[in-house]
């Protein structure tokens, strides 16, 4: 397919594509010409994967262009790469209390300690749970309990994450799958959580009038 016809299929400006034609975050196409190329299903997928790291994934040019680099690689190491392209779903809450800060994260340390997850010591989710956890018992509330039940449930989202991830044929739709699903995802989940919450309430504490 011509450039023209690969813009039609993605939705993607002409102008756009030449761009990251030029930035190195899609392929050159076969030259069929001194000032023609023809372009394929590879682009088209490329093409879209760029769109979703860059519309949902918020990530910066150069960032993608480096995961698209490794994601090339003969053997590209999938575990690295969706680390790598998923650094900023989960922000930190800031606290005016940094030894609540540092007891929660010694706390958050020996959850991950006691359930056996592999994750990096640095991570970042590691110190944003520290936060929120901090949040918590700067405002008197103990979740010692929430806290297992809340890891028992994400262990189990993480698995249906994955499962989501590892359906894609290869590194470049499971890197797709992962920022798309987990960044969505967090949205899905949140939502469907107040519908939850609202059901449980409903349940619970009954419902008045015309609320529901």
């Amino acid at each position: 397919m011509r450039i023209a016809e690969l813009s039609q299929k993605t939705g993607v400006p002409v102008p756009t594509i030449k761009y990251y034609l030029r930035e190195g975050l899609l392929p050159p196409g076969e030259l069929t010409s001194p000032n023609q190329a023809r372009y394929d299903d590879r682009h088209v997928q490329r093409l879209r994967l760029v769109r979703v790291l860059l519309d949902i994934g918020r990530l910066p040019i150069a960032t993608i262009r480096d995961l698209l680099l490794a994601l090339d690689q003969p053997d590209p190491d999938v575990h690295q790469v969706l680390g790598e392209a998923l650094p900023s779903t989960v922000s930190a809450r800031a606290t005016n209390e940094p030894g609540m800060t540092e007891a929660a994260r010694v706390r958050i340390d020996e959850l991950v300690a006691r359930r056996g997850w592999l994750v990096g010591q640095n991570a970042q989710a590691r110190q944003a749970a520290a936060e929120v956890l901090a949040a918590f018992e700067q405002v008197g509330a103990d979740v010692a309990d929430l806290l297992e039940q809340y890891a028992d449930v994400a262990e189990r989202i993480a698995v249906h994450d994955l499962q989501f991830v590892g359906r894609a044929p290869d590194a470049e739709g499971k890197l797709h799958a992962a920022v798309v699903g987990s960044i969505l995802g967090d949205s899905l989940l949140a939502a469907l959580r107040r519908m939850a919450q609202e059901h449980e309430s409903a349940k619970m504490f009954g419902i008045r009038g015309d609320d529901c």
